[in-house]
């Protein structure tokens, strides 16, 4: 009891660590699990371990292979977590370098780690490869920690995320069919029983995963299931589908919960942001037990084992070499230049699956007195915490050296998804911004997407916003929601993290008439409320550019804006094309001269102005 007690609490006390020091929590879990397990024996009384995952006749927490059931069984609710976070939205333009990345580079890592076990620890070659099998995937677990902290163009964010979720099937996958090929042994038999394998975990897996998916989806658009038991029916149904596929064909499991996790992830479900964080803190508290379990159950010998310069040899060449061959190879004639190549080259750290596999199959050929397999799980666990503690440590500065980190960041992320929200951010993005809008109604949310802008669903009372990698080059925020309470508290809880060049709301009823009772250094306007945004967003859904000849000119517009309920001024555009808050840009002293333009909504002020009639009318006549 108190160890299991003690694995939970540590755990946490290790995730809280990892989010104070901005770290992957892995690597505090990895350490600890070291530090109550191997490590432990050397300095307790008896020699043995503070926390031995496998009971071993005297004591141990988990008989026989229940610890493997429970990582295997684990890991599907990781996965299926991970899948929901996957939007076809974030690969519009990166979906070829990920396919190859998953295949062409996990063929390089397979074949080029292999080699080099296979050489420097003079492994037979089916060990050699069971290693590089195992070392394919890079874990979502360890990736999205990292890029939470560094502001990167989205393109980029995308590609490590993606390939992090969807290669550790595929890692799986290839490690069973050569698991299956030491077992069953070279020649014709293995060929056809690899296969037919292959063609079963495939077949079992998309269809298993697909169906279920659209089967949980339609149960709860119709209400098919209770509000309090929609949690915990979908969790359920998980378990189900990878037990129910994995009987069919053996370690199908994993890639049927991928595909459940997708495609569940990108229907229009109006619970999904409540199922996923139910299913992301169930993922946290897993993965806590997970890490701690699988590194305790390591042996000092097996350390002892690789304690050597071939260890350092073999990792420098799977990081330093096989990984940007794979990389380059992968991202040929894509749109990423030299400087993005090398930074996703360098950020390939390995995870759950990884480790959880090795444990799993290293115990079960050491059982069966397998040549060589003593090294399976050693080296493993070596390139996991060896990959993550670089990674954790170097991704930043090294995104500052190489010149992909983003210095300043221009995206900007709008609160509310109102109709006038949605025609100011498709302006933005006609004028090559990164836009996100959030909105807590769906509706909303679905008309923005129509509009192709990027939105999502969220309660800024409960998101950490900051756990989404879409908005790490946000640096503009405006509030624009149609209840103030919403708008300071966006402003006051998200300023730091989103406005760093700027966080802007729109202003309250009541201030307009009372301008001691507002600070305008957050205004976007300072004489237009939500109301009047939404009339001129009625009477006439187009947005305006006026030549302006200078301050006087402006201010006479101005006046007219002001006079009129169906105008909205917006933004300042400089002869540059830089767009300016109208309040900040004269509360910094911005100056007017020829060449200026005032960007405006709703009703014509004439005087032979440019209309941008590609964002003129929106589709829709509601919201």
């Amino acid at each position: 009891m108190i160890e299991l007690a003690g694995i939970v609490i540590l755990g946490i006390v290790a995730q809280w660590v990892a989010w104070r020091m901005k770290l992957p929590a892995i690597l505090p879990l990895i350490l600890i699990g070291l530090l109550v397990g191997p490590l432990s024996t050397l300095y307790t009384k008896d020699g043995s371990k503070l926390i031995e995952p496998v009971y071993n006749g005297t004591n141990g927490l988990f008989p026989g292979e229940l610890l493997y059931h429970f990582v295997s069984l684990a890991i599907s609710i990781i996965l299926f977590e991970g899948g929901l976070t996957l939007k076809r939205s974030e690969v519009e333009n990166v979906g070829p370098t990920i396919t190859k990345l998953i295949t062409l580079g996990s063929a390089v890592t397979f074949f080029g780690a292999g080699i080099a076990a296979h050489f420097i620890f003079d492994l037979s070659w089916q060990i050699s490869f069971l290693f590089s099998s195992l070392i394919i995937v890079t874990g979502p677990t360890v990736i999205t920690p990292i890029l939470r902290n560094i502001p990167l163009k989205k393109d980029v964010s995308a590609i490590l995320k993606w390939e992090g979720i969807l290669i550790d099937p595929i890692g799986a996958l290839v490690a069973v069919l050569v698991f299956e090929f030491i077992s069953v042994g070279e020649g014709q038999e293995y060929t056809q029983t690899a296969l037919i394998e292959f063609g079963k975990i495939l077949l079992f897996g998309f269809t298993f995963g697909f169906t279920f998916a659209h089967g949980l989806a339609f149960a709860i658009k119709k209400n098919l299931i209770p509000h309090y038991l929609l949690n915990v029916v979908s969790l359920s149904v998980v378990l189900l589908v990878y037990i129910e596929s994995d009987i069919f064909a053996h370690e199908s499991g994993l890639l049927a919960v991928v595909v459940m996790g997708l495609v569940m992830g990108n229907l229009n479900l109006p619970n999904i942001k409540e199922l996923l964080y139910f299913k992301e803190s169930l993922s946290v508290l897993l993965i806590s037990i997970l890490f701690i379990l699988l590194a305790a159950h390591i042996d000092l010998a097996d350390l002892q084992l690789i304690y050597s310069w071939n260890t350092v040899i073999l990792f420098a060449i799977i990081v330093f070499l096989i990984r940007p061959i794979a990389v380059f190879l992968s991202s040929h004639g894509s749109d990423l230049n030299l400087s993005e190549k090398i930074f996703i080259s360098w950020v390939g750290p390995r995870g759950i699956v990884a480790a959880g596999i090795a444990s799993l199959f290293g115990s079960k050929l050491i059982a069966r007195g397998e040549p060589g397999a003593e090294f399976i799980t050693p080296l493993v666990f070596t390139v996991v915490l060896g990959t993550v503690l670089l990674n954790a440590t170097t991704a930043r500065p090294f995104a500052k050296l190489i010149g992909v980190f983003l210095t300043k960041s221009e995206g900007i992320l709008i609160i509310g998804a109102s109709k006038a929200s949605r025609l100011i951010g498709k302006y933005l993005k006609r004028n090559n911004r990164h836009v996100v809008l959030i909105d807590s109604n769906q509706g909303n949310i679905d008309k923005a997407k129509k509009l192709g802008l990027e939105a999502f669903s969220a309660n800024i009372y409960s998101d950490n916003l900051g756990d989404n990698i879409e908005l790490n080059d946000v640096g503009y925020l405006i509030a624009m929601t149609a209840n103030p309470d919403i708008n300071n508290y966006a402003i006051e809880k998200f300023r730091d993290e989103f406005g760093e060049n700027g966080s802007f709301r729109i202003v309250g009823s009541e201030e307009i008439n009372s301008p001691e009772s507002h600070d305008n250094q957050s205004l976007f306007s300072t004489t237009d409320d939500f109301v009047r945004f939404m009339d001129a967003v009625r009477f006439n859904p187009a947005i305006h550019e006026l030549e302006l000849r200078d301050y006087a000119h402006y201010e006479e517009l101005s006046q007219k804006a002001r006079a009129d309920d169906a105008i909205v001024q917006l933004f300042i555009k400089s002869p540059d094309g830089q767009l300016h808050i109208i309040p900040s840009f004269f509360r910094d002293s911005g100056t007017i001269t020829d060449g200026y333009k005032l960007v405006y909504m709703g009703r014509s002020l004439g005087e032979g102005e440019k209309q941008d009639t590609k964002v003129k009318t929106l589709p829709e006549t509601a919201g």
